[in-house]
């Protein structure tokens, strides 16, 4: 008996079982004229999933269902199992990288296509914390995929087909070019595996989306109220009647009001950081005696606190540009404190390892909460508390501001500015 595969072909779920098949050799077949809605309501199908759920592989031994459960099936039916890992620790990788696509990718697409295309309700913050968390996800894997083609080993693995699979749903329906740009390590592992012949002969040509499907409207238009003619009169000429606004048929609540940032409930503090930033940026001589002095005139020890932060993993740092991405993604995932920081960071030295360092000046006296709940590379950081009654730590604080060199007796490979 032939496997086959009880889905439509279009169904991204079934691709990771059709790519998976492609690399291992196996023949799977689809279920002809197989039509969703109708032919998983069948008795016949139940028998193969209670819940009438796709995809379904059918199989000499019995079906299998669960589209992960599917495609690991059908990676080992080869002696070698390559796809799943070539050791304990790959085997390992193998499913780490599987459940993260699974859980913090294409669960978050799905929050974000499924209202917008009528299958949930629409929840605008829903969908706000859903794109956040994606967001986060794929900087994660970004920043993985800085240092490595592959996400496990050095060739195609289950773990990239199923996450490929996740991301061509989100590439063509939700993810357009201005948020993936943000991230061009995974655009660049995405394009290079959708374009491997094993993916071309089962997702063909990949087309990104150009915008995300539109908002369903809220409200169904109101139904005509039909009147009984009434009986025919001799014609009257009659003036034209302005036409009544339609009355509105239930009243909007007013919405909730947004929850306040906790740093916003803090006493004022004389130090404007938009002002900071604007003397920071503007500043280009006499940036000791204007942007430096500026800023110690304007800082609030008691609405502000300064950290100095240090990478933890310094020996890691071997490759000059995959350095300089790691530091340029914290970045781009510290933008949700924009508003309540301003922050530096040095990449020192001219031959590897190369340290990473910064400054950080953060609204409140401690790191904000958020910012370490949201933003996973703060446990990558050593962070210290600056004593500005110190004037060590004092003058540390000028030459990171200033981008002063050598800082430490070494060089700089880069300095970036998070304002």
């Amino acid at each position: 008996m032939a496997l086959i595969l009880h889905a439509a072909s279009t169904n991204k779920n079934t691709h990771k079982t059709l790519i998976a098949a492609e690399y291992n050799g196996v023949q799977v077949q689809l279920a002809p004229n197989f039509e969703m809605g109708v032919s998983n309501k069948t008795p016949e199908f139940l028998k193969l999933n209670p819940l009438g759920k796709v995809p379904v592989l059918e199989t000499p031994d019995g079906p299998v269902f669960e589209s992960n459960a599917i495609a690991r099936y059908v990676a080992r039916l080869k002696g070698n199992a390559s796809l799943l890992g070539s050791s304990l620790i790959e085997q390992a990788q193998v499913d780490q990288w599987i459940d993260f696509s699974s859980l913090e990718i294409d669960s978050n697409i799905l929050k974000v296509l499924l209202p917008r295309v009528g299958f949930a309700p629409y929840l605008a913050p829903v969908e706000e914390v859903a794109n956040a968390a994606l967001k986060r996800a794929l900087g994660a894997l970004n920043t993985h995929l800085a240092s490595h083609t592959y996400l496990v080993g050095h060739t195609v693995t289950l773990a990239d087909i199923i996450t490929t699979a996740n991301l061509y749903l989100g590439f063509s329906k939700v993810l357009v070019k201005s948020v993936t740009s943000e991230f061009p390590h995974v655009e660049r592992y995405f394009w290079t595996l959708v374009n491997q012949p094993n993916f071309r002969k089962v997702l063909g040509q990949v087309q990104q989306t150009e915008a995300l499907p539109p908002i369903p409207s809220a409200k169904k238009p109101a139904a005509k109220e039909t009147k009984p003619k009434a009986k025919e009169q001799p014609k009257k000429e009659a003036k034209p009647q302005p036409e009544k606004p339609a009355e509105v048929a239930e009243e909007e609540a007013p919405p909730k009001p947004k929850a306040k940032n906790p740093l916003d409930l803090l006493p004022p503090s004389k130090l404007i950081l938009d002002e900071w930033k604007r003397l920071y940026s503007n500043t280009k001589t006499n940036f000791r005696e204007v942007a430096i002095k500026g800023f110690w005139d304007m800082y609030d020890p008691e609405g502000y606190s300064l950290w100095f932060c240090d990478y933890k993993y310094q020996d890691e740092n071997t490759v000059s540009f995959v350095t300089l991405n790691k530091v340029g993604g914290f970045l781009q995932r510290m933008d949700l404190a924009r508003k309540y920081a301003f922050g530096k960071m040095l990449i020192i030295g001219s031959q590897p390892p190369f340290k990473v360092k910064g400054l950080w000046l953060f609204r409140g006296q401690e790191i904000p909460q958020f910012v370490i709940d949201e933003c996973y590379d703060m446990e990558l950081y050593e962070w210290t508390k600056v004593d500005i009654s110190d004037e060590a730590q004092k003058e540390r604080v000028n030459q990171m501001i200033e981008d002063y060199e050598p800082f430490e007796g070494e060089t700089l490979l880069d300095a970036k500015c998070f304002k």
